[in-house]
């Protein structure tokens, strides 16, 4: 008689510190499983604690609270319901352990500890975390789970040594943030392991976002021959159910769902509403203002927000100036209307003189320059944090990855606000997602269907319109040039002669190099943003504000 057992995979939504509501969360998903007759459910890495929790975890009463968490949880699966995998910090003598806890018949029945501590990009698990030693696989009703937490399972030793140790099934708990290829990366990992093992991979993701990281989900069980046997949705909490039928002392998955993840510019969509959607609800802002300029970047900002938190909750202030062209006030005011969201205008005009006049003394003989055109900027950051202070509703900066990169924004201005959505988006990158916008409606997105961004804001020259005909191509090279350069500056650590060799003017990529250096002490005083690239200023790229190095292109 074949043996068998339905696992149920959770990839659930925690917020690093919330332990009474993570713990509740797993209580739930345990429950319906429960009703499906599930004999096990898998949760992701540290989901009764949430991840990271960066030097919170330091913290004794928080290590105290977390594991009295999984021991009450230990104690539920008394009542004859399914097993859970659950992950938490454990405190074992001086060492901290980043684990997980096979609760089983009212009791904590295993721990098996983390053995590879990531200490690159985002991740300093090293900083706060000890390393375990190989641990022997864990025996669940007749299976011998190889159990490794995320980066064990990136490297060949840890699912290797499970092997030799009599493990049926690779079984993999991650916490493993989105960025553009990790998707692809991910599976790729999983299938090496299988080939290697010849043993078959449950892989439970962590969804949701966390500060500037969105973790996608993406769960998979992938068969001994790498057949891809069952995958959940992209950027969405959700459980599924899996079946494993041991013959000849094999155990095998069945066929399951295999949810299709989003390509191109929908991935990149999604993970900025899941982004900015947990970053708002779980700071508990009752929604977002937006300084609407007529521009792309603040109508994308705005589209974003609408269908991640609903019409209702998105604030837009217009702040016309002498320079705004009715152009830009007509494209705003169309904007917001298609969205559904409030629309406001306050002119700026008279406090623009007023700052004139206070200033006249100060400046005479002194001629106009961009000290006038950032005065506009932080007037209007003024008004935008008056707003927010005032209401509580959380500032959207609107600055986008191409501009921070150089500097082309106003410190204490438009680099104001609680979180930076387009922060790690190029803008070559902010008019593809446009025009995916005005074509689709994201999954789960709370904004209307059809265009949602006039045409004309994403045809016109960019302009930051703070003096007569300013373009952005004024002080910049056209956006598609530039973006291609920083992408080789910034993504691919490039020289300036490496950059200049994909078909750019030498001169204009040092200059550019300058730009970015210099900008670095901006960078580090505007607010977070959804990381998207492998490079996201700030976790990713840490550069020293006091910095006199510039690529002279001379090697030793």
């Amino acid at each position: 008689m074949p043996e068998q057992l339905k696992i149920t995979l959770a990839q659930t939504n925690s917020t690093v510190g919330a332990i009474a509501e993570n713990s509740a969360k797993i209580r739930a998903f345990r429950a319906d499983a429960a009703a499906r007759g599930a004999d096990l459910v898998i949760f992701p890495e540290q989901c009764v604690a949430g991840y990271p929790s960066e030097d919170l975890v330091r913290k004794p009463a928080f290590q105290a609270e977390a594991m009295a968490a999984v021991e009450a949880l230990a104690g539920e699966t008394a009542d004859g319901g399914p097993a859970i995998i659950v992950g938490a910090p454990r405190k074992d003598g001086d060492k901290l352990y980043n684990s997980l806890f096979l609760l089983d018949g009212g009791k904590i029945a295993a721990v098996r500890d983390k053995r590879h501590l990531p200490n690159y990009g985002v991740f300093d698990e090293i900083r706060v975390f000890d390393a375990a030693g190989y641990q022997p696989p864990v025996e669940f009703r007749g299976m011998k789970m190889g159990l490794m937490i995320c980066e064990d399972m990136w490297f060949p030793d840890v699912p290797e040594m499970a092997k030799e140790q009599g493990a049926d099934v690779i079984v993999a708990p991650n916490a493993s943030p989105y960025e553009l290829g990790k998707l692809d990366q991910r599976m790729g990992e999983g299938r090496d392991r299988v080939a290697e093992t010849g043993l078959p991979l449950i892989m439970v993701n962590l969804v949701g976002g966390q500060d500037e990281l969105v973790f996608d989900g993406t769960s998979y069980v992938m068969a001994s021959d790498g057949t891809l046997a069952a995958r959940l949705a992209t950027f969405t909490e959700q459980a599924l159910d899996t079946f494993w039928t041991r013959n000849d002392g094999v155990w095998r998955p069945e066929m399951a769902e295999i949810a299709e993840p989003p390509e191109g510019d929908e991935k990149i969509y999604s993970a900025l509403v899941l982004g900015l959607r947990d970053y708002v609800a779980k700071n508990r802002f009752p929604g977002v203002v937006i300084g609407m300029s007529g521009g792309i970047d603040s109508a994308l900002t705005a589209a974003i927000a609408v269908d991640a938190l609903g019409p209702e909750a998105v604030h837009c202030v217009m702040m016309p100036s002498r320079y705004t062209s009715a152009e830009s006030v007509s494209d705003a005011t169309e904007c917001a209307r298609l969205l559904g969201a409030e629309y406001r205008s306050i002119a700026i005009e008279p406090m623009v003189g007023a700052f004139d006049e206070a200033l006249a003394d100060l400046f005479a003989g002194a001629e106009p320059d961009t000290t006038e055109e950032n005065i506009q900027a932080r007037i209007r950051g003024v008004l935008l944090m008056a707003h927010s202070n005032k209401f509580g509703h959380m500032l959207l900066a609107t600055g986008n990855k191409s501009e921070m990169s150089v500097g082309y924004a106003t410190l204490y201005g438009d680099l104001c606000g609680g979180f930076a959505l387009l922060k790690d988006v190029y803008k070559t990158t902010v008019f593809a997602l446009s025009r995916w916008r005005n074509a689709h409606v994201p999954v789960g997105g709370l904004g209307p269907t059809g265009a949602v961004i006039p045409e004309n804001i994403i045809t016109k020259p960019p302009s930051a319109e703070l003096k007569e005909d300013q373009k952005d191509e004024d002080s910049l090279p056209p956006y598609d040039a530039l973006d291609d350069m920083l992408q080789g500056l910034v993504e691919d650590e490039l020289s300036v002669a490496e950059v200049a060799a994909r078909g750019h003017d030498a001169a204009v990529v040092a200059r550019i190099e300058h730009m970015l250096y210099v900008a670095e002490y901006k960078r580090r005083q505007a607010p977070p943003g959804v990381k998207i690239t492998r490079k996201q200023f700030g976790r990713d790229r840490r550069y020293p504000i006091t910095n006199a190095f510039r690529d002279s292109g001379k090697r030793s």
